[in-house]
């Protein structure tokens, strides 16, 4: 049986001993959950080890061909530019290495769901059903970026978080790098009329941008005794984590990049469309178009194709 390409996880880093130490755990269990793969991971900045030490170590375990997944929830600088250039400067180090490169994470409907149970939690359990969550208005906070698309994708989430859960609101703020920040974003969610507000950090691991967000929340509520606002916690080590990024690596090593599917809700049975999962598509008409014989409208169908 031939031997499956190893895995080689790409995070971040951070100034943060717990937030470093959650990524090189989060990399272990990873390899106790998939013993039948080599498995190593490393830093693009900041934290030890490097991701150059971790492509080494593979290389001197007899691996040529690996994975690539960025330990990432959007798209942004380190997904797009620096992980891709380490890669290539290790493929010139160790010639006859080959690879493959991973999407980031999010927003996948697993994770949202981690999100959703990190909500409960903080409200104590107390907002369970879309009934409970009707007063209850989140704000979802990213790391923020200086690309414009890495911020779109955490409205994106935070749009998603918000179909069909019943919360009264999902808005979004930065930590860093864009605006909103957390006290603007909070301020934000006051004047859309908020009665009870929570904090959601968009973050995989500890470290000190999510603990930013924690002491700017707990800043503005000292300052507006008035609202109720809680702090929620960060997605952490969980098993639909570790499941979603054996995913991604499969996704790689089959060369199954897929464009938008994994919120696709004739995919997935997303909350309140439960009922769209597997629908046979139809291609969508549209009057005006070029060519178009006007006694034969289809509506209700969808042009994106299912088949891949």
């Amino acid at each position: 049986m031939t031997t499956p390409p190893a895995l080689l996880i790409a995070g971040h880093g951070t100034r943060d001993d717990a937030g470093a130490e959650a990524f090189r755990d989060f990399v272990r269990q990873l390899g106790r959950r998939r013993p039948d793969l080599t498995v190593a991971g490393g830093f693009i900045e900041l934290s030890p080890p490097p991701l150059g030490e971790a492509v080494a170590e593979l290389v001197d375990k007899g691996v040529r061909r690996f994975a690539a997944v960025p330990l990432m929830l959007v798209s942004a600088g380190h997904a797009k530019g620096d992980i891709p250039a380490a890669l290539t400067r290790e493929k010139e180090r160790h010639p006859g290495i080959s690879y493959t490169y991973g999407r980031p994470l999010g927003p996948h409907p697993a994770l949202l769901n981690v999100l959703e149970r990190r909500l409960d939690e903080a409200l104590g359990g107390s907002a369970r059903t879309p009934g409970d969550r009707s007063d209850v208005t989140v704000l979802l906070v990213g790391r923020g970026s200086t690309d414009p698309d890495a911020n779109a994708e955490v409205h994106k989430a935070a749009r998603l978080l918000w179909e069909g859960r019943g919360y009264a609101g999902v808005e979004t703020a930065f930590v860093s790098l864009a605006a909103p920040d957390v006290p603007s974003g909070l301020d934000r969610c006051v004047r859309l009329g908020a009665k009870r507000i929570v904090v959601l950090p968009y973050f995989l691991f500890t470290g000190i941008l999510p603990d930013r967000v924690r002491r700017q929340t707990e800043g503005w509520a000292a300052a507006h005794p008035e609202t109720e606002v809680r702090s929620a916690d960060v997605i952490g080590p969980e098993p639909e984590l570790l499941d979603l990024v054996l995913e991604r690596y499969e996704e790689a090593v089959k060369g199954d990049l897929r464009m938008n599917c994994d919120s696709c809700v004739y995919r997935i049975a997303l909350p309140g469309f439960e009922d769209k999962v597997g629908l046979p598509q139809q291609p969508h008409f549209h009057p005006d178009d070029d060519g178009h014989h006007h006694g034969h409208h289809h509506h209700g169908g969808h042009s994106h194709s299912h088949a891949h």
